[in-house]
């Protein structure tokens, strides 16, 4: 073999090493590519998985602490419904407060049901709002008219017309008030 012919072996194999090697750069390239683009993806998905169990943690939350207003305010309409009766109760006790009571009378029976409609309405959560001498608090009461009373601190509640209910701290009704100017 010539010289020549032995030179244009070694450049041949000289290139096919260099084609090789660029090959496997390319290659070693298009795999950090593509290993690149696979961690991204793998880490929008981890994202989207951490979103949805937070999405799924906060409506849990939210459907427990429905559940429990749900319960713990489920006699709002009820107790609404008792309250008339009850105002005309007081009404009849205050019309008939100065007639004689005794044993028997239907004041008595008036003033008996007026109690165990208190106890009941109390046992199950329901509280009287009757702010008389008590600052006005337009979250608890509803001003109905002022009135000047020299004896009265201004703002303040002087006179009740019809008392408010709160059931477990929730109102259902406002105070009728009558507030010292």
């Amino acid at each position: 073999m010539s010289k020549d012919h032995k030179t244009r072996e070694a450049s041949d194999l000289l290139h096919e090493e260099a084609v090789e090697t660029e090959g496997s750069e390319y290659a070693s390239q298009t795999e950090k590519k593509q290993l690149a683009a696979a961690e991204e993806k793998a880490n929008q998905y981890w994202e989207r998985i951490l979103r949805q169990q937070a999405e799924m943690d906060n409506l849990h939350r939210r459907v427990e602490r429905d559940v429990a207003n749900a319960h713990k305010y489920a006699l709002e309409k009820f107790v609404s419904e008792l309250l008339p009766i009850v105002d005309s109760l007081e009404r009849a006790m205050a019309t008939h407060g100065n007639e004689e009571s005794g044993a028997g009378t239907l004041l008595d029976g008036v003033n008996l049901t007026l109690k165990m409609f208190y106890a009941a309405l109390e046992k199950f959560g329901v509280q009287q709002v009757d702010p008389v001498g008590q600052p006005f608090n337009p979250e608890l009461h509803q001003a109905v008219s002022t009135q000047v009373d020299c004896d009265a601190k201004p703002g303040s509640v002087i006179s009740v017309l019809q008392k408010g209910y709160l059931l477990n701290n929730r109102l259902v009704r406002p105070a009728l008030v009558i507030v010292a100017k």
